[in-house]
């Protein structure tokens, strides 16, 4: 089935399912088609509502993070949603932080997988190459234990993002900022639901920097993925929604 993408009033996004909003929040380099397990399975029972975020379309001097949480908070005032749960993975789980720091009593729950926020060593260390294919296909592959998922659709995806210029500047400002905005000190204030699930092989947000959210957090649950890297949601999908799944269902009511 193909993913119909809704275009309205400067916004653009998919939305599927009945119930409490769900908000996914991509990374980086993060396409829809990640978080398609996550998009089918939670449709079920929420109203499942995943935002292209403007990583390309904003101005230069506007694309950080703090800004991609406010155009979060514009598109949830659009959708007149007063408070969801937010899920976001990488950069989207740093959005959803700051935003958290803002609105807290608009988010029901936060659910960070990979998330930045605390430290991050995009991709690998350092930024792709332009023009050499197979330096981008090994810095795609580091987002994974198992490189097979580094598909070549993925890999070609990123290749056309990091060749062209307008975007490769954007991606560099938004990784200085989410450096730059560390959350260790807002953190212990966000008194409300958190659910860490973690790759065990993540080298991009180490282990080590999920357990520092774990103890930052004044409420929240950590599970680990074994043979997962930085998308847990992408590596082991059945393994990542059965933790949330679980997860919500123990926090929250059946029909929550």
């Amino acid at each position: 089935m193909e993913i119909k993408i809704t275009e309205e009033n400067g916004f653009s996004y998919i939305e599927k399912g009945e119930g409490e909003p769900l908000i996914v929040l991509h990374g980086l380099f993060g396409a829809l088609s990640n978080f398609r397990g996550v998009f089918d399975y939670f449709s079920k029972r929420f109203k499942v509502i995943i935002p292209i975020m403007p990583l390309y379309t904003m101005p230069i001097i506007d694309t950080n993070v703090k800004n991609l949480s406010k155009y979060l908070a514009d598109f949830m005032d659009y959708k007149k949603i007063d408070k969801a749960h937010l899920l976001g993975n990488s950069l989207g789980g740093h959005v959803a932080l700051v935003y958290a720091s803002k609105y807290l009593s608009r988010v029901k729950s936060l659910v960070l997988t990979g998330s930045s926020g605390l430290y991050e060593n995009t991709l690998g260390g350092s930024f792709p190459k332009r023009g050499n294919y197979e330096f981008v296909k090994e810095k795609v592959a580091v987002t994974f234990y198992d490189p097979k998922h580094a598909t070549k659709e993925l890999v070609d995806e990123c290749f056309d993002i990091v060749n062209d210029k307008g975007k490769t500047v954007r991606i560099i400002s938004l990784a200085k900022s989410a450096i730059r905005h560390n959350m260790a000190t807002e953190i212990p204030k966000m008194n409300i639901p958190t659910c860490l699930i973690w790759g065990q092989n993540d080298t991009i947000t180490p282990p080590d920097v999920a357990e520092e959210f774990h103890e930052l957090f004044s409420d929240s649950d950590l599970f680990w993925i074994d043979e997962c890297g930085h998308a847990a949601m992408m590596e082991h999908p059945a393994e990542f929604n059965e933790i949330l799944d679980s997860w919500l269902k123990s926090r929250f009511s059946p029909a929550a």
